[in-house]
């Protein structure tokens, strides 16, 4: 049977009704004992007042509640699984890190040295075809060396200073020659070479592609042998594009490149693996 939380209010106007017409017979009493038999006539009014009152407010909020959580729970059979998508592209840039590293007897030489090999290492960049902005200062550092004897105070002997860039070669085909020609401008150190590409869309797309088609597979082998069936997709996520297998360290030959100009520096930049991980949430029904 229905509630109907109106029909409890209307009480309330008629206990007021029933007050009302207590107080003002209790006025018209004029002996001290219809005054109390009034006194008691009206507080008793008071009182079954007060209780229709609560008794139809309470129904009310009981109403007004929301409905327990529990109606609204997803109670369909799920499967959530996750998968992931590779795909294998050619490089087309690349990052080197190289520089300048001196020695000399105060910290002014050899910070004047290295500026000054430093200068015709940048300038060999640029005539290689290598923009400005493709060139930065990555480190710069000066420090002390010392002379370490047994049961002596360490003796100074003069200052080390280095400065490093990192370079990005967007033409591969010019990376052995800008090496070379550093080598041959002064350059004495490099830290490392990394490959990538300048747009990396399209690798990640395909690695998308091939991660929810590996995921629906695996959704449906799951269903099968269950004996269900997929109804439909319930949510999808995807984590960071990532390069979880790097290539391996490129090999750079610089022996060559150091006695003979007609000698280049050889360097294989392989391929880059793009991969993309997703994870869904599938409703199953036999």
């Amino acid at each position: 049977m229905s509630y109907r939380p109106q029909q409890r209010f209307r009480a309330l106007p008629r206990a007021a009704r029933g007050l009302k017409l207590a107080f003002r017979s209790s006025l018209r009493v004029s002996s001290p004992a219809s005054k109390e038999t009034s006194m008691k006539t009206l507080m008793r009014a008071s009182a079954l007042a007060l209780v229709l009152a609560a008794g139809a407010a309470a129904p009310a909020a009981f109403a007004q509640a929301p409905p327990p959580a529990a109606d609204t729970m997803f109670r369909a059979t799920t499967l959530n699984l996750s998968a992931y998508g590779e795909t294998k592209v050619e490089p087309d840039k690349a990052t080197i890190t190289l520089g300048v590293m001196t020695q000399a007897q105060t910290a002014a030489e050899a910070m004047r040295l290295n500026a000054q090999k430093m200068d015709g290492v940048v300038a060999a960049l640029r005539r290689g075809g290598i923009e400005a902005k493709d060139i930065q200062t990555s480190a710069l550092n000066l420090n002390a060396q010392y002379r370490y004897e047994e049961n002596r105070e360490p003796i100074l002997v003069g200052y080390q200073a280095s400065n490093l860039v990192t370079v990005t070669v967007r033409d591969l085909k010019r990376l052995g020659q800008a090496v070379d020609a550093t080598v041959n401008a002064g350059a004495n150190q490099v830290h490392g070479i990394s490959f990538g590409l300048e747009d990396r869309t399209a690798a990640e797309n395909a690695a998308r592609e091939e991660a929810v088609r590996k995921l629906a597979d695996k959704a449906g082998l799951y269903a099968k042998a269950t004996g269900h069936r997929i109804s439909r997709l319930v949510s999808l996520s995807e984590g960071a594009a990532s390069y979880p297998v790097p290539p391996p360290m490129p090999m750079i030959e610089f022996a060559a490149a150091r006695v003979s100009k007609d000698a280049g520096t050889s360097v294989s930049p392989g391929e880059l693996t793009v991969r993309v991980d997703v994870t869904g949430l599938y409703e199953l029904t036999r």
